[in-house]
Formats: structure tokens, C-alpha cells, sequence
């Protein structure tokens, strides 16, 4: 996938209605950041986005990236396990963009649960996961859009609806979903 895969995948769930594309939006477990690139290239530069991941290496290549492509968007890194309570500001979103399904499918509701308790009311979870429940060495807890449909629903989001699939060379299938 490339920079404008990752943009069709967010797009119908950060771009809205609303008049305005700004606020404040958390990338949950972004790596190396292709997924924070997207999120920068559909909100202005009028928001702020939180790029937290454990692994600070990938957040200072992410740094890196974004002060060449888009240098006008503010940016908070954070190194943190997002299983764990964060500090972090009432978010108007959040992208967990492949890294729900690092976590044991046991504990994906609690996770989620905390995740959702960083939404202001209306707030929005854009999840991106392989389609499928079964794992591998790489991708060890992966959910289904209808098992994320049901994850969703459990943990009180009041609407949960597909954005965009796309085929992929891993897991054959990558889907993008929003919750409100």
C-alpha cells in the first residue's frame, strides 16, 4: 500500500460534514507513521495530532517525515503503550491503524474501552485491520469487520460502519471502519 491508500482508508472517517477539518485527533500505536502521514494530509493544519507508539525509534522516523512532507502540522509525539491510561486531551478522534491486533484478543475490550473514554462526546475511533480472525507471527489478534462490529457495539459506540476495503499482499484484505 502507498501514502494514498492510507488516505482512502481515514478519509470518510476524518472528513465529515462539519465545516471544519481540524481538532484533535490521537494515532494509536503509529509506528512509523504512514497512517499519521495520512491523517496530516486530511486534517489542516489548524489540528493537532498525537502520534503515540512504544517504540521511540519509529516515532523520530515519523518526526522526520513529517517535517518534510507536511511542516505546517502540529504534532505531538509520545512514546507510550496505549494499553495502559494516557494522559491526552479530549480528542475529537482517534486512528488505530494496524495495532489493535498486537493485543490479546482478550483484552481488546478493555483496550478499546479506554480508548473510547479519550472521545469527547461525538467523537469518532477510525480503526484499520486485517479482515480476518485468524493470525500469524506478525499479526497475531486480528478482527474481522463483524467482529469489530460487535466489539464496538459491546463498548457503547452507538454506530459502527465500513469505510473502504482494499486488497492486500498480508491477510488478503484491509478494511477501515469508523465508530461514533
Amino acid at each position: 500500500m502507498n501514502h494514498d491508500d492510507h488516505v482512502n482508508l481515514l478519509r470518510n472517517g476524518v472528513i465529515t460534514d462539519e465545516p471544519t477539518t481540524g481538532g484533535t485527533w490521537a494515532d494509536i500505536g503509529s509506528g512509523a507513521g504512514a497512517f499519521t502521514l495520512a491523517l496530516a494530509d486530511l486534517l489542516s493544519p489548524t489540528g493537532h495530532i498525537l502520534s503515540i507508539d512504544k517504540n521511540a525509534g519509529s516515532l523520530r522516523e515519523q518526526e522526520s517525515l513529517m517535517r518534510v512532507r507536511f511542516p505546517d502540522h502540529h504534532v505531538t509525539y509520545r512514546t507510550a503503550d496505549y494499553t495502559q491510561q494516557l494522559e491526552l486531551p479530549p480528542l475529537d478522534g482517534i486512528v488505530m491503524a494496524n495495532s489493535l491486533h498486537f493485543v490479546n484478543a482478550g483484552q481488546q475490550a478493555e483496550v478499546i474501552l479506554l480508548l473510547k473514554s479519550y472521545l469527547h462526546p461525538g467523537g469518532r475511533l477510525v480503526l484499520v485491520e486485517y479482515n480476518v480472525d485468524q493470525g500469524n507471527f506478525a499479526v497475531p489478534h486480528p478482527l474481522s469487520y463483524p467482529t469489530w462490529e460487535r466489539l464496538a457495539t459491546k463498548s457503547g459506540f452507538a454506530t459502527t460502519r465500513l469505510l473502504a476495503v482494499r486488497p492486500s499482499r498480508f491477510l488478503t484484505e484491509i478494511y477501515s471502519a469508523v465508530s461514533y
